[in-house]
């Protein structure tokens, strides 16, 4: 396994792991019952750090999309250099970070980064076109 898959690996755990603290909120506020119900408009709210960490996670799954395949398509040319192990190891630390400073509600924080991790994102569109 190279390390880019490594740290892809890593990220997919992450991401897949992020639902679980916002989930057990909803059943300390809703109860068992009220956390296995369909989801209604009358449902009481979560806690807000819940709720940040529920929209943290849905920002995780929407750049997984991009990041995978980067991973992938990198790893499919064969192409693995230290930048890319770089970025893509940026690329996690930046998306823990950001879940966590999501969730505590730090806005200036949460923006740097998702940033960081749109520039390793971008890093690796770079190399997947034979770009230093």
């Amino acid at each position: 396994m190279t390390k880019e898959l490594l740290w892809l690996t890593l990220t997919i755990i992450l991401t897949g792991v992020l639902w679980v603290p916002y989930i057990i909120d909803r059943a300390m506020v809703r109860g068992l019952m009220g956390t296995m119900a369909n989801p209604s408009r009358h449902d009481k709210p979560q806690s807000a750090w819940a709720q940040r960490l529920y929209f943290a996670h849905t920002n995780a799954v929407e750049n997984l999309i991009i990041f995978a395949p980067l991973v992938l398509i990198l790893d499919a040319q064969g192409h693995s250099t230290e930048g890319t192990v770089i970025a893509c190891a940026v690329y996690f630390w930046a998306r823990l970070a950001h879940a966590v400073v999501y969730t505590m509600g730090v806005p200036v924080l949460r923006t740097l980064a998702f940033s960081v991790g749109f520039v390793a994102q971008a890093a690796l569109v770079l190399a997947v076109f034979g770009k230093p």
